[in-house]
């Protein structure tokens, strides 16, 4: 294999003066993450260099700032102050910057941080004293868990599973807010956290929304499984919400007078549970995972999820 990608892609250099380099063993560095398979049917991922290099960009820009959080967010994270005086140009660039590179960790080794980042990655382009407040609230998170890592393993199931949730009106301009994540064993693999696109007027439709934001996610995952060889038995998207699910399960059939105004493309996940593509449950625990990709989440809660 290494004979063939020498072949294939060291050509591509005119001046021959790029020799690609091989990484052997149990432990690789990529694109700023440490890949560590020493225990055997586990990967567990780092990055604790570049965890380190935001810290130091941080406290540079706000050397004062000193202590730890036990939450990636605080309580009103979701909220904005329109009257709220703005950061002037220089610190707003250092908050663009800093907000950037976090949520580079963000996608590959910290999806603790996910809901914070979510939110701040839409303020970047005029933020206020109050985000950065938020930012501070994040970083002490961070400088409290820099050691923290994501480990992922399957258990061999061969089944996927998706817990989705969606909070209710918790937007200034009152849209909902999705979140979910996917599992196939140990560790979330994939996860989102993103406001939604349109208003709802209920949270049995929010629920059936967020779903709907996640579908493309849960239908290439299982394409994407079957394409490397695996059997995939089941694709399990759990949610908290009967309702939702009656609707997502049964389409226009469980739709009332209160829910005949979804339209039908909420409906995309009706047409994949009855080509078999999906199925849907609901689980208990559904509303405390859900809270964590949805919702600021405080203290001891929010480390007993994430351990």
């Amino acid at each position: 294999m290494i004979d063939w990608l020498r072949d294939k892609y060291e050509n591509i250099f005119e001046d021959a003066s790029r020799a690609m380099a091989v990484s052997r063993g149990k432990i690789h560095k990529y694109l700023g993450m440490t890949l560590d398979f020493t225990t055997r049917g586990q990967v567990k991922i780092t990055m604790y260099d570049y965890v380190d290099e935001i810290l130091e960009a941080f406290d540079k820009a706000d050397p004062k700032v000193s202590g730890t959080k036990t939450s990636a967010a605080p309580v009103n994270l979701f909220r904005v102050d329109e009257d709220c005086n703005k950061l002037v140009s220089n610190k707003a660039i250092e908050f663009h910057n800093i907000v950037a590179k976090t949520l580079y960790a963000t996608k590959r080794a910290r999806p603790d941080t996910c809901t914070a980042i979510a939110f701040l990655t839409t303020r970047v382009h005029g933020p206020d004293t109050d985000d950065w407040k938020k930012l501070v609230h994040l970083m002490k998170y961070l400088r409290g868990t820099r050691r923290l890592a994501l480990i992922l393993s399957a258990d061999g199931s061969g089944i996927l599973k998706w817990w989705i949730d969606a909070a209710f009106g918790v937007h200034p301009n009152m849209r909902g807010h999705s979140g979910g994540g996917l599992s196939l064993g140990r560790g979330f693999p994939t996860v989102g956290s993103t406001k939604q696109k349109l208003n709802t007027r209920s949270s049995t439709e929010t629920e059936v929304v967020g779903a709907d934001d996640f579908m493309p996610a849960v239908c290439w995952t299982r394409y994407f499984m079957q394409g490397q060889g695996y059997q995939v038995k089941d694709n399990v998207l759990y949610q908290d919400n009967k309702s939702a699910i009656l609707m997502e399960k049964n389409g226009k059939a469980s739709s009332s007078k209160r829910t005949k105004h979804i339209n039908i493309r909420y409906f995309f996940i009706t047409d994949r549970i009855q080509k078999s593509k999906v199925s849907v449950a609901w689980c208990p625990m559904g509303d405390m995972i859900g809270d964590f990709m949805t919702k600021p989440l405080q203290g001891a809660l929010f480390k007993k999820f994430r351990d």
